[in-house]
């Protein structure tokens, strides 16, 4: 397992320990990613990690007051390691679904998340589902594609490969071991960009949302996120390093811009409707 380390006291990003909400006294948030999942996640030439949800972890525990150590890992160990206590929340991109919010306390969404094949520059490319009949799609073990895979397989007649990573999972159809790998659209935007192999093909409209996940016992911690997150909507942070990372300026009613009136996602369990009046600094 690798380990990548980023604190960020006053001993070493001198004003980072501001608080949004009044003094907060030095501490670590423990959280992890997978650090194969870029843009959002992944290793830096010189050590340590990079990616759009290491900026939104940064600026999130700026905001709070703490500190942040981040674990590269596998996203399958991810939730198993938050309910194990081995992480106070979950930094890495996790798609909130009914199943989910049944078990874990979910800020509001921070990116709309769709569904996108990555096929070979070659292939004639998937058009619609049914064009997948006969394919191997090769996923992230423990991801919401794995779960997508694993739902409509027998409907529409497709074997999938499960894979530690999603960069191994892309490996899959480089290789010709699959036919076409299913991420997020941001993720596999990237991977086509990246490599002149490969391009995107079908998207799957979701209507479902990335955000940042917390242990079911944890409100106080899901609601401190909650309020950080909003005021780094409010303030266009998040919309900033949208545009840095994916090259696309969100709207005003996309999740990186749109502020939910209580804590968590809107229509899902665990979401608290109370309204919210902002305290950022």
């Amino acid at each position: 397992m690798t380990f990548f380390r980023l604190n960020l006291g006053l001993a070493t990003a001198g004003a980072l320990m501001i608080s949004f909400a009044g003094p907060v006294a030095a501490q670590t948030l423990k959280t992890g990613v997978d650090a194969t999942f870029a843009p959002h996640a992944m290793v830096k030439l010189g050590g340590g990690l990079q990616g759009f949800n290491i900026d939104l972890g940064e600026e999130l525990a700026k905001r709070l007051g703490k500190k942040l150590e981040v674990e590269g890992t596998e996203f399958s160990g991810l939730i198993p390691g938050l309910n194990a206590k081995k992480y106070d929340f979950v930094l890495a991109p996790v798609t909130v679904t009914p199943e989910r919010a049944k078990s874990l306390l979910f800020t509001e969404g921070y990116l709309n998340t769709d569904f996108t094949f990555v096929e070979k520059k070659s292939a004639p490319g998937i058009k619609s589902l049914e064009d997948l009949k006969g394919k191997t799609i090769a996923v992230n073990k423990g991801s919401a594609y794995e779960a997508w895979t694993r739902d409509n397989a027998e409907k529409y007649g497709f074997k999938y490969d499960v894979y530690g990573s999603n960069a191994d999972a892309i490996q899959a159809v480089q290789s010709g071991r699959a036919d076409a790998n299913l991420g997020g659209n941001t993720v596999s935007a990237w991977a086509a960009k990246q490599n002149p192999e490969v391009k995107t093909t079908y998207t799957i409209s979701t209507g479902l949302v990335w955000a940042l996940a917390f242990r079911a016992d944890d409100k106080a911690g899901r609601d401190a996120a909650s309020m950080a997150l909003k005021c780094m909507k409010k303030d266009g942070f998040v919309a900033k390093i949208a545009e840095k990372w994916f090259g696309f300026k969100p709207g005003p009613e996309a999740a990186a811009v749109a502020i939910a009136p209580g804590h968590g996602v809107p229509n899902m369990e665990g979401y608290d409707p109370t309204p919210v009046t902002l305290k950022c600094s």
